[in-house]
């Protein structure tokens, strides 16, 4: 293969794998967009919680990644839970736009607790040593391909939770018409709290699948979470599937800018991917639905 397209052809491989991690945080912010009617920013934090839960788990507890993993996902959705109800819930009946500002704010707070408890240098998991793997003129990493796994893992369940269960059908329920839902019986509160739960703690799960691929500090969700809004707004906000066809067009995208760009410039993708695509396509690239 001539050079140049074993560069594409790499560049395209790690977009796709850094692309379906990313897809996980943002199936997160869109559902709970698509359940409570604003984009949540306090996201980001919840990211990082989630991955410090892990390095806590995974470094000090000395679990192996699985179970890392879930306590980074449990941990993130609990304090998502607790953080809506007491400081974001009050800000609703204001509207999406001063319970959006509202969010940021948390995200700020909760980072600043992050930083509290843990400091400010950058902290690694306890990870093996694995040479990457060459499959002709592409090179994979191990541990990219565990994070892969288990973000598609997270991905096809909650696709069957939402498909086949009847709380996941309450949730959709809500999603498309809370009126109805609530005609019809179901407590909005508790699909809130769920989706809270759920969300952030995909969110958590994120966070910590980036920071295995990277290191971790206080500002790890703060980073990717232009990404993740840029995936979700792609896809089409209030989308599922939409969050996952947007986070792989981002992630192929940002790696295939670094053919022209300095990797300094990979986080402006993210703004000229919504800029574009809402200039063709103002609901998104699947459209706007919920669910």
């Amino acid at each position: 293969m001539p050079p140049f397209l074993a560069e594409i052809a790499q560049l395209v491989v790690n977009g796709v794998m850094a692309g379906t991690i990313l897809a996980v945080p943002a199936i997160g912010l869109t559902a709970i967009y698509a359940v409570l009617r604003f984009p949540n920013f306090a996201l980001a934090s919840h990211a990082t919680i989630g991955a410090f839960a892990g390095y806590v788990a995974n470094v000090k507890l000395g679990l192996p990644v699985l179970p890392s993993v879930l306590c980074a996902f449990l941990a993130a959705g609990l304090v998502g839970v607790v953080s809506d109800e007491f400081v974001l819930k009050p800000f609703r009946a204001a509207g999406f736009i001063t319970t959006a500002i509202a969010s940021i704010a948390l995200t700020i707070g909760l980072e600043n607790l992050v930083r509290f408890a843990f400091g400010n240098e950058l902290r690694g998991y306890d990870l093996p040593i694995m040479r990457d793997w060459r499959f002709g003129d592409i090179r994979v990493g191990p541990q990219q391909l565990q994070n892969l796994a288990i973000a598609v893992v997270a991905m096809v369940l909650l696709f069957a939770f939402l498909a086949f269960t009847r709380t996941g059908k309450a949730m959709r329920a809500v999603a498309d018409n809370p009126m109805l839902a609530a005609i019809k019986g179901i407590n909005a509160d508790a699909v809130s709290r769920l989706v809270n739960f759920v969300g952030m703690g995909l969110a958590g799960l994120g966070g910590m699948l980036i920071g295995l691929d990277t290191t971790i500090d206080p500002l790890t969700g703060f980073r990717a979470i232009l990404s993740i809004f840029a995936a979700a707004v792609v896809g089409g906000l209030g989308s599922i599937p939409g969050a996952v066809v947007g986070a792989l067009t981002v992630g192929v995208g940002e790696e295939l800018c670094l053919l022209f760009l300095s990797p300094d410039y990979r986080s402006a993708v993210g703004f000229m991917a919504i800029l574009l695509v809402l200039t063709l396509r103002p609901r998104g690239i699947l459209g706007a639905r919920a669910y």
